[in-house]
């Protein structure tokens, strides 16, 4: 256990001090991408203007004749791609794989100066972010980086979740968790082969009616969630280390319209973005996780009528108080930080 005196000290000679605090960027759409594949990269200049995050994945989807390919193919995008304002994050091989060393090495070394963060999948523990959190300093101080390369942990087992406010306090480089449904549902042994979402057996039953005839009786059924509780967790531990929660994917990508209920429950829990898979996902994401004008207006009444933010006042027949316009002010913070980079939502709040 480092003392907090030393918590924020480099954690190798020449490496970039650790930051203080984790930079707030909008980050509402990760949008993945597999660099072994050209046809792919050539659409890249069109398709980063559009997202918050563009990430390479080396990870999962990525077969492992191609792992190689992947790697080299993303030090060429980081090169040869301009990026704008839009954040490059990298997903690596998991720290049991025999090429999550060489993912980290390569990448820190030939473009670490390009990677804002780094992806680690599987996070079990602590330990796993310790050991990412020196090697990334040695290698940063080689590659004789100014700023320090941050970490995103993917939950994506039981051990990892119930270790999930160690995870989040391990290191001044964690900027954030996301939740990995897919991964989860395994290590739990749970009964679903869907990626993210609902099922229609998790479900709760209306009592029946007054006049129905036994218990067989027709009655209304309402599909839950399975997702609440871990991600509820996830976002209580990211808020009280200061880093960002995210949900992660949501594999039927026909499925749109359950895509945009999973991210809108994960945006109201506290969640500031999600995965994209799909180009058909990225609308989806920022609009999800962008407040509505119609909130926001509301929020600026809230604040306006409320003046020092103490007291309570009555406005449109609703109590508003001091917790009220604390709410209204998440609202409406976001929506400055979002306007700042989409002139078309700084248009629609009236900015």
């Amino acid at each position: 256990m480092r003392s907090p005196r030393d918590f924020f000290k480099p954690l190798a000679v020449g490496a970039p001090e650790p930051l203080r605090e984790i930079p707030f960027r909008p980050s509402r759409v990760i949008h993945f991408f597999p660099p072994h594949l050209d046809k792919v990269v050539a659409k890249l200049p069109d398709i980063v203007p559009t997202v918050d995050v563009i990430l390479g994945n080396l990870e999962d989807a990525i077969p492992m004749s191609d792992k190689h390919a992947a790697r080299a193919g993303l030090v060429n995008v980081a090169r040869t791609v301009d990026f704008g304002d839009t954040q490059l994050w990298t997903r690596v091989n998991s720290l049991d794989s025999p090429w999550g060393l060489d993912d980290l090495t390569t990448v820190v070394t030939e473009v670490g100066d390009k990677i804002d963060v780094i992806m680690i999948p599987k996070v079990e523990g602590p330990e796993d972010i310790h050991y990412v959190d020196r090697l990334l300093a040695q290698l940063e101080a080689k590659a004789g980086l100014r700023k320090p390369i941050l970490i995103h942990a993917i939950l994506e087992t039981a051990r990892g979740v119930a270790n999930v406010e160690a995870i989040c306090g391990a290191s001044p480089r964690m900027q954030g968790l996301c939740l990995g449904p897919a991964d989860l549902a395994a290590n739990r042994r749970m009964k679903t082969t869907r990626v993210g979402g609902g099922h229609p057996d998790y479900l709760v039953r209306a009592d029946p009616g007054p006049d129905a005839e036994g218990l067989d009786a027709p009655r209304a059924t309402y599909q839950q969630d399975l997702w609440h509780y871990t991600l509820a967790r996830m976002v209580d531990a990211c808020v009280m280390h200061g880093i960002l929660p995210y949900y992660g994917p949501f594999g039927d990508i026909k499925d749109t319209v359950a895509c945009e209920d999973q991210f809108r429950n994960a945006y109201l829990l506290g969640c500031v973005g999600a995965w994209s898979l799909h180009p058909s996902q990225i609308p989806i994401a920022k609009r999800v996780f962008s407040p509505r004008p119609a909130d926001v207006a509301h929020a600026l009444r809230v604040i306006d009528a409320m003046g020092d933010g103490t007291g309570a006042i009555m406005l449109d027949g609703k109590m508003e108080d001091d917790a009220s316009v604390k709410q209204c002010h998440v609202v409406v913070n976001l929506a400055r930080q979002l306007a700042a980079r989409d002139p078309e939502l700084a248009a629609g709040y009236q900015f």
